[in-house]
């Protein structure tokens, strides 16, 4: 049984499916991290992430191409975080409702569109998705089997991660960004518009997920169908409070549960029938849950998290 494992994890194969599964969630997360940073929780992810892989997909599919798809789905990612941000922000909402408002629009709107647009399709009409980055990257020493098997989408998800990194900690915008998520009031005071700021983070953390949603359609999957995104919003939400509200942290959150699930798709093969495959299912979501609360504990949120606030208040 050990040198099954070991010759599992050390195969090029395997990490390739590590990688893959972690990037939708790597994306979402880092979306979620900029929302939460800035003081908003935004629970539309599940919704956003659907109409973002709608929208990627369906451009593709009318011969604009992959990357107009990905603009696409940044684009409507955004709309909803607009509309998130006005309602939590602007009029300050419930941020939990309006959340989870955002999640059943945007998913029913999402199939609504899918069974208008068409109605007499039995299966989903396919694409032709990211192909393979073959080449000089695939010749490279050790990595070269794992990357040059991935997608652009993945890389570009793995760069998105020191990108929000350096924007969060280096820059003005990070730091009033990180600031309206602390004490918006002294952000206030120090001549920073809180709204602006906070709806201008949802925006582009809702930009990132759309990005997420529209790697299951571009390049996971060839298609788009019905409850794709199978909860990978929620996991998104739980990896920012495992990352401590830090890029780093968070993307380690995200291989890991991608480690697990990769790994359970092994054993279950292995294993055969000896155990209901609903078991291996959920062994990911088990030790994530138990990785979640070991670390959550210790987890410093942001003061001003879920807290509205109106100008001139104190």
């Amino acid at each position: 049984m050990l040198t099954e494992f070991a010759d599992t994890i050390g195969s090029a194969v395997f990490w390739v499916a590590v990688l893959r599964i972690a990037t939708p969630l790597i994306l979402g997360t880092m979306g979620v991290l900029l929302c939460e940073r800035a003081g908003v929780l935004n629970l539309g992810i599940e919704g956003i992430l659907a109409a973002g892989a709608f929208a990627a997909w369906l451009t593709a599919y009318a011969g604009h191409g992959l990357w107009a798809g990905v603009v696409a789905a940044a684009a409507v990612g955004a709309a909803f975080g607009l509309l998130h941000g006005l309602l939590t922000v602007t009029l300050a909402l419930s941020q939990h409702v309006a959340g989870l408002g955002i999640t059943l629009f945007a998913t029913s709107l999402t199939y609504y569109a899918y069974r208008v647009l068409f109605p007499k399709v039995s299966s989903p009409p396919t694409i032709e998705p990211f192909a393979e980055m073959h080449g000089w990257i695939g010749a490279l020493p050790v990595l070269g089997p794992v990357f040059g098997a991935l997608t652009p989408l993945t890389l570009l998800a793995l760069a998105v991660v020191p990108v929000v990194a350096w924007v969060l900690y280096r820059t003005p915008v990070g730091l009033a960004v990180r600031m309206v998520g602390e004490n918006p009031a002294a952000a206030e005071s120090a001549g920073i518009g809180v709204a602006r700021t906070r709806i201008g983070a949802v925006m582009a953390g809702s930009a990132l997920m759309g990005v997420g949603g529209a790697f299951l359609t571009t390049a996971a999957f060839n298609a788009f169908f019905f409850n794709m995104i199978n909860g990978r919003g929620w996991i998104c939400i739980a990896l920012v409070v495992f990352g401590s509200w830090r890029p780093g942290k968070a993307l380690l959150g995200a291989l890991l549960f991608a480690f697990f699930d990769a790994l359970q798709l092994r054993l279950q093969q292995s294993a055969g029938g000896d155990l209901p495959y609903q078991v291996w299912l959920m062994i990911p979501f088990v030790l994530s849950i138990v990785a979640l609360v070991a670390v959550s504990r210790r987890a410093a949120y942001p003061q001003a998290l879920m807290k509205p606030y109106r100008k001139g208040e104190r």
